[in-house]
């Protein structure tokens, strides 16, 4: 379970399967794998075939519904991803470098380090113009950070630390549960809002001249944003699973950027 984001590319399996297609078959098959897993874990060497689970699925009319699935099934629908591998060979949205790297994920909990990490990347009053624009969204786009903290209610669910971190600038405070709703609460983020993540995480450079500034939104080619905006962000040795997982979706949001395309989330 986890945050999962997609670079909105047009592209041909995008167009046979769907995007919720291809994802739900990804997930379908890591399900199936972790399932055989634990099945092996346990001395059982029955074949995917005769492996079952429950999975509860909820209703439209906020009903639930049990159903039995067949580790095989799911691995049959994944299958259905090979003949359109090959598409994904220098696709432009392939941040990952493999079939459907368009795709990428943030699992749960979100660690405390990443979260920590999170908040020493926003702007201060040394960079006054991010600064500005980083209170005036959370101000006036409304993250309070109350739907995060009742998913932190469910402890080690969500998030793995039971509290929330807060980062005070001095009068102006910013929680983690709010950091949580600005990235990932806001709806599919399109290439201009991506700019402003970029922007509060250190994704891009925050010292940019007004002009620059200016053409944010509507960039005059892809090799104006590699001269003006390059990437900052990347993993390091010291940086923990949820820490890299969250600077690839940073990636991702670049990569929308420069191919002005949204990136969609599924939360």
């Amino acid at each position: 379970m986890g945050i999962d984001y997609i670079i909105h590319y047009g592209c041909e399996p995008k167009r046979a399967l769907t995007t919720e297609g291809i994802l739900e078959r990804l997930k379908g098959r890591d399900r199936a794998l972790k399932i055989i897993e634990l099945y092996r874990q346990r001395g059982d060497d029955r074949p995917p075939a005769r492996m079952g689970f429950e999975m509860v699925r909820r209703l439209p009319d906020g009903a639930e519904e049990t159903q039995i699935v067949v580790v095989q099934d799911l691995l049959d629908a994944a299958g259905e991803l090979e003949p359109w591998e090959p598409y994904c060979a220098g696709c432009p949205a392939n941040r990952a470098g493999r079939p459907f790297g368009c795709i990428g994920t943030i699992n749960y909990p979100i660690s405390a380090r990443a979260e920590r990490w999170l908040l020493e990347q926003l702007p201060d009053n040394d960079e006054p113009l991010p600064y500005m624009l980083l209170q005036k969204a959370l101000q006036e786009m409304g993250y309070t950070g109350t739907t995060a903290a009742s998913l932190r209610q469910q402890t080690g669910v969500f998030f793995e630390g039971p509290h929330t971190l807060v980062r005070d600038f001095g009068g102006f405070t910013v929680s983690g549960d709010q950091v949580f709703e600005l990235l990932f609460l806001s709806g599919p983020i399109r290439p201009a809002h991506a700019t402003l993540l970029l922007q509060f995480f250190g994704g891009i450079p925050r010292d940019l001249e007004a002009d620059t500034i200016m053409q944010l939104a509507v960039p005059p080619s892809q090799e104006w944003i590699d001269e003006h905006t390059p990437l900052l962000v990347g993993p390091r040795p010291t940086d923990d699973e949820s820490t890299v997982a969250i600077k690839e979706f940073l990636h991702a949001l670049h990569i929308g950027y420069r191919l002005a395309v949204p990136v969609l989330l599924d939360v």
